[in-house]
């Protein structure tokens, strides 16, 4: 059954080669889609110069016209997979902060052992966080908490950005009525994944912060997340 890594980017000409390689060279045969917000670094190309070169056929590119926002890069790609056959999605960044060789670990918790959806968790049972500063960690995970405890959701890492979804929940899904585009995007996936009565279990990853290119957070997606969580709950 076909599986397909959506990795979004927006300049990360420094990173997207690595990523592609890696990812493709697991011993599970994963497609990657990298989805290019306009990239003016030259992101798009050195995609497609791998496409022609060395991965047609499990290398794919969607360009948009700009900088959308991270929850419609992945809904985008969500749609192209799904109007293809493939049967497993994987969220995965482009700056190796996830690590390649978590994507077959994923996929077992999904294919082989029940789960509807498997989140590469940084703060479950083995789960660590590598070269971030003390107020980074305490940042992210005080919001994972607080995203759990206002959504009564058993999740340990809310907000994780590593995932696969089985097909059937991104069909049951109205991806429409997803609404949010930072890290809100994620809690609210798989918020409304358990609501719809999915499974959604945690798979211990380590985190890396990103070597190379700069990170995209900022203090609105922050912002974004922790009013989006009150709005999740009311709705």
């Amino acid at each position: 059954m076909a599986s397909i890594v959506i990795i979004p980017t927006y300049n990360e000409k420094e990173n997207v080669e690595a990523i592609v390689r890696a990812a493709l060279a697991q011993s599970e045969e994963f497609h990657v889609l990298i989805v290019d917000d306009g990239s003016p670094d030259g992101t798009g190309q050195i995609v497609r110069d791998l496409q022609a070169h060395e991965f047609a056929g499990r290398l794919h590119l969607l360009e948009r016209s700009g900088k959308l926002g991270l929850g419609t890069a992945y809904i985008a790609g969500f749609r192209w997979g799904l109007e293809r056959d493939y049967e497993y999605f994987f969220e995965m960044d482009a700056d190796f902060s996830h690590n390649p060789e978590d994507l077959p670990r994923l996929l077992a918790k999904c294919r082989d052992e029940g789960a509807d959806v498997a989140v590469g968790s940084r703060y479950c049972r083995g789960g660590h966080v590598v070269n971030w500063p003390l107020d980074r960690i305490i940042l992210s995970r005080g919001a994972s908490l607080y995203a759990s405890l206002i959504l009564w959701m058993p999740v340990a890492d809310p907000t994780a950005g590593f995932i696969c979804y089985r097909r059937k929940v991104l069909e049951t899904m109205d991806l429409s009525k997803i609404k949010f585009i930072g890290y809100a995007f994620q809690i609210e996936m798989k918020y409304t994944a358990y609501r719809l009565g999915f499974k959604v279990k945690d798979v211990p990853i380590t985190f890396k912060d990103r070597e190379k290119g700069q990170s995209k957070m900022s203090l609105n997606i922050i912002r974004e997340a922790m009013l989006g969580v009150l709005q999740m709950r009311l709705r």
